[in-house]
């Protein structure tokens, strides 16, 4: 049995000729916030989609709290759907307790967890108002609602953040750390680099449908050399451990700002130090850690529909 709690094994999902995931191969260990990043079409709702055992792989293993995706596991599951879909006539309350209920819950404990997640959620004011007269907005937070209500072990998000206004991207944010540091584990895809920035304790990069990259934030980011912005009296191109610089603005009473591109696995420290060794006079010395958004267009390339 796996310590992970979901594992995809060389796994290969084809639709007639199309290939949507291609020998795929990854693991979300227990805990945390994991982020499935890639543009539209990547493969990430294909993905989750055969995790949930809505569709099988046309090849391959995976492995979902310790044994193969059943529907079995749905009292340990949450899921946010991409495509949203809840029944309009419902009253938000009555939604919520039904999918408690679909998930096991006896009906006190289901409409308890609701009422909480209802006012988490600041909704509670309308726990009686049928589904189809809300907003947008407000749909979305019921659906969230039953995804949360059985306090799942393993919670999905298929692109949680599609549609909801950046105070309610915020409310989401902290649900989803509030999950984690509960001990769920919580998964989500997203296209929006931002959200997993703050986020993600690790993250997989995905690019038409393969893997280009999985593990920390850190470790994403050592694909990019740091960038350095230093304001000198002198060129810093003959620094040990630069490749370029390239002059930022016009000199000012001999002082000049440039941006310095360092070589791979050059260490800004040891730049200092070089400088320092040298007598090599500066003003400001600051280092710009590359960006999640830079570091997937580095490893995948541009025309790949993502947000910064």
């Amino acid at each position: 049995m796996s310590a992970s709690v979901l594992v995809l094994d060389k796994v290969t999902k084809r639709f007639g000729d199309f290939t949507a995931v291609n020998d795929l191969s990854f693991a979300v260990p227990k805990g945390g916030v994991f982020g499935f990043l890639g543009g539209n079409g990547a493969g990430k709702t294909t993905s989750l989609r055969m995790a949930l055992d809505i569709i099988r792989p046309t090849s391959g293993r995976i492995e979902v709290l310790g044994g193969p995706p059943a529907r079995e596991n749905a009292a340990q599951i949450g899921f946010l759907p991409e495509e949203r879909g809840l029944y309009r006539l419902m009253s938000v309350m009555d939604t919520v307790v039904y999918f408690g209920r679909l998930k096991g819950m006896d009906g006190p404990a289901a409409r308890k967890s609701a009422l909480a997640l209802l006012e988490r959620l600041g909704i509670a004011d309308r726990a009686s108002a049928a589904v189809g007269k809300l907003s947008k907005g407000l749909a979305q937070k019921v659906q969230l609602a039953t995804a949360l209500v059985n306090s799942p072990r393993l919670l999905l998000l298929d692109e949680p953040f599609s549609g909801l206004d950046p105070v309610n991207q915020g409310v989401l944010e902290d649900v989803i750390r509030e999950m984690a540091r509960a001990g769920s584990t919580v998964v989500f895809s997203t296209h929006v680099m931002q959200h997993a920035e703050r986020l993600c304790d690790r993250l997989l990069l995905l690019a038409r449908g393969r893997k280009v990259f999985e593990g920390t934030q850190d470790e994403a980011r050592a694909a990019l050399p740091p960038r350095l912005t230093l304001t000198s009296r002198a060129d810093p191109a003959g620094l040990p451990g630069v490749v370029s610089a390239a002059r930022l603005d016009a000199p000012a009473e001999g002082w000049t700002r440039f941006e310095v591109a360092l070589k791979p696995g050059a260490d800004p420290g040891a730049v200092l130090e070089s400088c320092t060794a040298q007598g090599f006079a500066l003003r400001s010395f600051d280092i710009h850690r590359p960006a999640l958004h830079e570091v997937f267009i580095h490893l995948v390339g541009a025309g790949q529909e993502i947000v910064q």
